[in-house]
């Protein structure tokens, strides 16, 4: 089976991700969030960096839960550019 290309709305959308993930981090260390979640650093950073624009249902889920951001927020986030709020 062979994987489509994404669309540019697609990428548009990981991109969103990214930032929000980053934003939600605050002053918490890549590394933390990242074996907080079960993932590499560099996971991580290419999703922040919008390098990895369709991360796994599953990583996304345990992204959200070791930065305690709800998960809808996150689709939120994904279908239009809504902002995720900074971690305290």
């Amino acid at each position: 089976m062979v994987r489509q290309p994404l669309t540019p709305e697609q990428i548009a959308a990981g991109q969103r991700l990214g930032a929000a993930l980053r934003l939600a981090r605050g002053g918490r260390s890549l590394v933390e969030v990242a074996l907080a979640a079960g993932i590499s650093p560099e996971t991580l950073r290419k999703i922040e960096a919008g390098r990895l624009p369709a991360p796994a249902f599953g990583t996304v889920v345990c992204l959200s839960q070791a930065l305690d951001v709800p998960l809808s927020d996150l689709a939120d986030v994904w279908r239009a550019d809504t902002p995720i709020r900074q971690a305290s």
